[in-house]
């Protein structure tokens, strides 16, 4: 019944969500036309109104030729795709993980293999064993020489005015082994690295999201390691700029952080993945929030970001019913609920 209250007040007010959002992973550049097509018609149809397309390093990049992945989107793929959600009317943010994730499995990303000495472990873990993701160092003087010009590259070929930096589960930081980082508090460190993306992006007129689960202590909130902090970086929430926007994502329940998020004096939008039930919450909480709480919170809470974890042209294949990947299909259900829900469709 809250719900379906919530939901018909948010009917009333067609502004009630500034953010109905949709995360999707790259795509190979086959795909780019196809998804132009994708976003003009079918997103702008479900209500979608803002994109965080997250490219990492798969960009051909000309700010740092060393970087570049000649196989990965170019300029030209970012305009036909920024183009394409102006004419729908949908905000384009890109992603590039910063810190964490600068491995996955066995494979080691592009900056730690063109610039290994950026490790924030390096010469450990051979072949990837025993780690979840590797990080680069934040206090390394050379790394963000090399980052900057390419959130800046990114940002102008996909001519957006937000990026966002993921900074998810890290978990290695501060390592006992580094020179630089051994002795700091692990939350100094992770306020410090968000602080220098953010100034860096506010000097270029353009707003920094990223991922909230860093921020939350795992002990007080009984979540788990993945989406909250076990190793201390909880406390740097309240040493960064509120001008940074947090994507709550939480996959398995609905837990009230967004409006914490909101009380602490950040705006954030909340992000589930592939469980109906799990959006449907989070939607709740947010509409009940925006349409009974006090004014100062209800702004703040942006909206849902939903998440996929598949890259783009898997996404529209299980859109249109021809995915047999299980993941796949159940991202898609659930968005296709989420969106149904936002606008206030029975």
């Amino acid at each position: 019944m809250l719900i379906a209250a919530t939901i018909a007040a948010a009917v009333l007010q067609p502004a009630a969500l500034p953010v109905q959002g949709l995360h999707v992973l790259s795509l190979p550049k086959a795909n780019v036309d196809e998804f132009v097509r994708f976003v003009e018609t079918d997103l702008k149809r479900e209500g979608v109104n803002l994109i965080v397309l997250e490219v990492d390093y798969n960009f051909d990049f000309k700010s740092r030729p060393e970087m570049a992945e000649p196989g990965g989107l170019n300029h030209e793929d970012a305009r036909k795709i920024a183009e394409a959600c102006k004419r729908a009317g949908i905000r384009l943010i890109p992603q590039m993980g910063m810190l964490g994730h600068q491995s996955w499995a066995k494979d080691t990303g592009k900056l730690l293999t063109v610039y290994p000495h950026f490790d924030e472990t390096p010469g450990k873990y051979p072949n990837n064993e025993g780690i979840y993701c590797r990080s680069y160092c934040p206090r390394h003087p050379e790394v963000h020489k090399v980052l900057f010009p390419l959130i800046d590259e990114m940002c102008d070929a996909f001519q957006a005015d937000a990026f966002h930096a993921g900074m998810d589960e890290a978990f290695i930081l501060g390592d006992a082994d580094c020179a630089r980082c051994k002795d700091a508090p692990k939350a100094t460190l992770f306020a410090e690295e968000v602080t220098r993306i953010q100034e860096h992006l506010k000097g270029k007129k353009r707003e920094m999201w990223m991922w909230g689960d860093r921020f939350l202590d795992a002990k007080i909130t009984g979540l788990g390691e993945w989406e909250a902090s076990t190793n201390e970086t909880a406390p740097s929430l309240r040493m960064i700029s509120k001008e940074v926007v947090i994507c709550d994502w939480h996959y398995e329940n609905a837990p009230p952080t967004a409006a914490w998020f909101a009380g602490e004096g950040f705006r954030v939008v909340s992000s589930p993945w592939r469980k109906p039930h799990v959006a449907l919450s989070q939607l709740e909480q947010i509409l009940a929030a925006r349409t009974g709480g006090a004014k100062s919170i209800a702004d703040r809470l942006l909206g849902t970001l939903h998440t996929t974890w598949v890259d783009g042209a898997t996404f529209m294949k299980a859109y249109r019913g021809e995915e047999t990947n299980d993941a796949a299909k159940e991202t898609v259900a659930t968005f296709k609920a989420l969106m149904k829900a936002v606008r206030g469709e029975k």
